[in-house]
């Protein structure tokens, strides 16, 4: 049986906790920051963990994480 490829765009985005949650960053922070309060894009520097309903589809994509 081949290997199975990981998608690197998955990859680079999404990181699979020890737990099992599937952690990324947060959007939002990439332009227009100086219409956002400081407290806003503090907030926004804090990890997000994906919803139950892409986590399969992720998982899928990165098989070997």
């Amino acid at each position: 049986m081949p290997k199975i490829k990981t998608r690197s765009a998955v990859a680079k985005r999404f990181k699979i906790t020890k737990s099992g949650k599937v952690k990324h960053a947060q959007m939002g922070r990439r332009h227009k920051l100086t219409t956002k309060s400081t407290k806003r894009k503090r907030q926004l520097r804090s990890p997000a963990y994906g919803a139950t309903a892409i986590e399969a589809n992720i998982r899928k994509m990165m098989p070997y994480a």
